[in-house]
């Protein structure tokens, strides 16, 4: 099979082309969504570079991402569309209509879930930090952990894309990937949207252990309460 080359286009050709069809397309999709790169960094919070550094850290796309860094700066992604385990995608190529991306996400499998829950009892500082999407460091490892952590490997993760490229990545779903990426900058929350994962398991499970961590030892002072700074401390984070 031979392989497609799409004809040249430079960045600023593109970002033109892509600004006319986001207008476009937006008359009839108010809830367009394209992705705006500002400067040369793709992402700036922590959730977004450690999505793109996921990535980048497998050899199975080391060598493949990179082709859509370029696509992604110059708004070639017009739309892009988080939702559980899915993201929808339209990205500008050298045409007028847009290819359409899809990119389908695995969910973690439940073991691997619980063991994640397990690692994050007693921290509700850092849950609540997280909750305003601000990363405890102290979690980094567990969320990070290559094949075991909260991110997706290459292989929990399938796409498709419209364009005549053969090629096992091409460069309109790179471009997606690292959208992605952007767009859990303005919002990290959406990372547990797109992992299908309830934030509240992790606050759930966090309480459920320091309170009964708290009735043991207060068990151990007395049969009847709670210490008074005890109480306070798992109250004041509910």
């Amino acid at each position: 099979m031979s392989k497609y080359f799409e004809p040249y286009m430079s960045a600023a050709e593109r970002a033109r082309l892509a600004g006319n069809t986001a207008k476009r397309l937006k008359k009839n999709n108010p809830e367009l969504s394209p992705v705006i790169i500002e400067g040369r960094t793709i992402a700036n919070t922590w959730w977004g570079k450690a999505w793109n550094d996921n990535l980048e850290r497998y050899a199975d796309y080391s060598n493949r991402i990179g082709r859509g860094k370029s696509y992604v700066r110059s708004g070639a992604v017009v739309d892009l569309q988080i939702d559980k385990g899915i993201v929808n995608a339209k990205v500008q190529g050298t045409k007028r209509k847009p290819y359409t991306v899809e990119i389908v996400i695995d969910e973690i499998a439940p073991k691997r879930y619980q063991k994640i829950l397990e690692q994050c009892s007693h921290r509700i500082e850092n849950i609540e930090m997280l909750a305003n999407g601000s990363f405890p460091a102290e979690l980094e490892n567990i969320f990070t952990a290559k094949d075991g952590g909260l991110f997706p490997s290459p292989k929990e993760i399938h796409f498709s894309c419209s364009c005549p490229d053969w090629a096992y990545m091409c460069k309109h779903v790179a471009a997606v990937l690292y959208g992605i990426g952007s767009r859990l900058d303005h919002d990290p929350l959406l990372f547990f949207t797109l992992r299908n994962i309830n934030m509240s398991d992790f606050i759930k499970k966090s309480v459920e252990e320091k309170l009964q961590t708290m009735l043991k030892n207060a068990q151990n002072k007395s049969n009847r309460v709670i210490d008074e700074n005890q109480l306070e401390e798992l109250f004041g984070v509910l």
